[in-house]
Parts: C-alpha cells; sequence; structure tokens
C-alpha cells in the first residue's frame, strides 16, 4: 500500500490506541470535519488495511424517518441528478444493536399539494435562485482586508459572518514560546479569525478546517496541526447568534510572501469562498 499522508496517520495512529471509536469522536480530538475524517477512514478501509469502517443505528427509528421522507418526497417529483445526487445500487445492509429485515414503507395516500410559483433562475441555493415576485438578493461582498467581516453559508446552511481580525507574520516567537521548534529556513504565521453565526441553523464545523494562506506565486498552504496555548484554537462549531473566535497556525518557507488569506466550506473554491487580501 502507498504511505499515507501526515493527517491520514494521525488518524491511523488515535485509532490504533483507542481500537473502536466513532468517527465524530475521532474528528474533534483531531480538529477535523466529521466528514473529512469519514471519507479518509472508508478509502483508507479499502487500501488494504486491516480497517472496518461501521455504523449503528436505531432500526425502528429509521424506518419512521424513512417513511415521513417517503410521504413527503412523492411530491416533489423525480429523483434530483448531478454530483450530489443519492443512486440506490442495491439492497444495503446496515449494522444495529436490534437487527431486523427491513420492510419498505407503505406508498402514502393521495392529498393535495399548494401550487407553486414556476418562474425561477439559477440553480437551487444560489443567489440567482429567486421567484419572480420576490426582489432579487443583495450582492454580498467576498473579498475584503485584514478586519473586513465576510459573510458566507455553511454546508449545514448556517448564515455565517468571518472576520479576518489579525494575521501575525512572522510568529516565530509565539510558535517557539509553545514549546515548538522550527527546521532552518521556516517561520510561523498566526491567523486570529472570528466567526458569527447570524443565522437559526446551529453551524457544526470547524471553523479553520480549510482556512489556508495564499502565496505570491499563487499557492496555497495549509494549516499546521498545533495549537499555541497563548492563542487557542477554534472549537468546532457556533450556535445560532453565537460568536466565536480562534487562532491557526501555518508553518512555511522563511522566504514566501503571503498575499492572502483564503476561507472555504470545501476543500475546493466555490460561490462561499472568501478572500482578505494582506499584502502591503
Amino acid at each position: 500500500m502507498v504511505a499515507p499522508d501526515p493527517v491520514d496517520a494521525r488518524l491511523l495512529a488515535l485509532l490504533a490506541d483507542s481500537g473502536r471509536a466513532a468517527v465524530h469522536e475521532i474528528a474533534q480530538r483531531l480538529g477535523m470535519d466529521p466528514r473529512e475524517a469519514a471519507m479518509r477512514l472508508i478509502t483508507l478501509s479499502g487500501s488494504g488495511l486491516p480497517l472496518l469502517v461501521g455504523v449503528e443505528c436505531d432500526p425502528n427509528g429509521l424506518r419512521r424517518a424513512l417513511a415521513n421522507a417517503a410521504a413527503y418526497g412523492s411530491y416533489l417529483g423525480p429523483p434530483a441528478s448531478g454530483p450530489y445526487a443519492v443512486h440506490q445500487s442495491g439492497p444495503h445492509h446496515v449494522s444495529g444493536p436490534h437487527q431486523a429485515p427491513y420492510a419498505p414503507p407503505p406508498p402514502p395516500t393521495s392529498q393535495p399539494f399548494p401550487a407553486q410559483p414556476q418562474a425561477t433562475w439559477g440553480p437551487p441555493q444560489s443567489a440567482g435562485w429567486v421567484r419572480a415576485d420576490q426582489p432579487q438578493p443583495r450582492p454580498v461582498s467576498r473579498t475584503g482586508k485584514i478586519g473586513t467581516a465576510l459573510e458566507a453559508d455553511s454546508l449545514e446552511g448556517a448564515h455565517l459572518s468571518i472576520q479576518l481580525v489579525e494575521v501575525v507574520d512572522p510568529a516565530d516567537f509565539l510558535f517557539t514560546a509553545a514549546g515548538y521548534k522550527l527546521a532552518e529556513g521556516e517561520r510561523a504565521v498566526v491567523v486570529h479569525t472570528e466567526v458569527t453565526n447570524t443565522s437559526q441553523v446551529p453551524y457544526t464545523s470547524l471553523p479553520d478546517m480549510y482556512l489556508v494562506l495564499v502565496t505570491k506565486t499563487g499557492e496555497t498552504v495549509t494549516k499546521a496541526p498545533v495549537s499555541l496555548s497563548s492563542r487557542p484554537a477554534h472549537k468546532l462549531g457556533a450556535q445560532p447568534g453565537e460568536t466565536s473566535g480562534g487562532h491557526t497556525v501555518f508553518v512555511l518557507p522563511e522566504t514566501t510572501e503571503v498575499i492572502q488569506v483564503r476561507w472555504s466550506v470545501r476543500p475546493e473554491v466555490d460561490l462561499n469562498t472568501l478572500v482578505w487580501t494582506v499584502e502591503d
């Protein structure tokens, strides 16, 4: 098998110590997004490692949820298509404490469904998805400078206001004061951000999971797996109305010039990506 990258190695080391653990617990202990941890573990499981990624459930509770979803989904037309559509490939087996054969729920009785306006534009969940009888939403700025608060939406649908409070560059004195050592030709950078959840939907991800530095040559620098006692790291998530601050540590070559700080809800750049300029 191919040697795992450092993040995979940390996952495997923690799992080897515990022997058995829930994915969300592992992710929280490592400061990772649970979805990324699950994806990595599933990939590692298929690489030949003695690793089994499982799931447990309440069978009766799932059946009730499926029955309710089926009753609602029968009015929504054909299933969605695209990269996030769910495709059925045959019967599935889910292990749980009370195993029982799965029986599909009975079809719902026909009921009238209120008509919906048909005039819409743009893909769902985008700024262009509006009704003809509603005003266009105001444009949202995705760029700014140090001190600027920018707006974005999380994968869960939470509306966030994210402020780049401070960039300490270099931050070697903070790094070494915490007991870490830089290699020859390296420097540390500490980025302070604050996230405010301005919606009624809980934000459950790690705020700086995909926070990166962008260099003058267009390369990105991901965060280092360290935390400083004098500059506390982000905690997981933010409840509705809550403001949560945290510090992210980066280690990069001493001569590398940083021009931007970039925040995303995904590993790749998308419509919710925010960019702050930090160059002089």
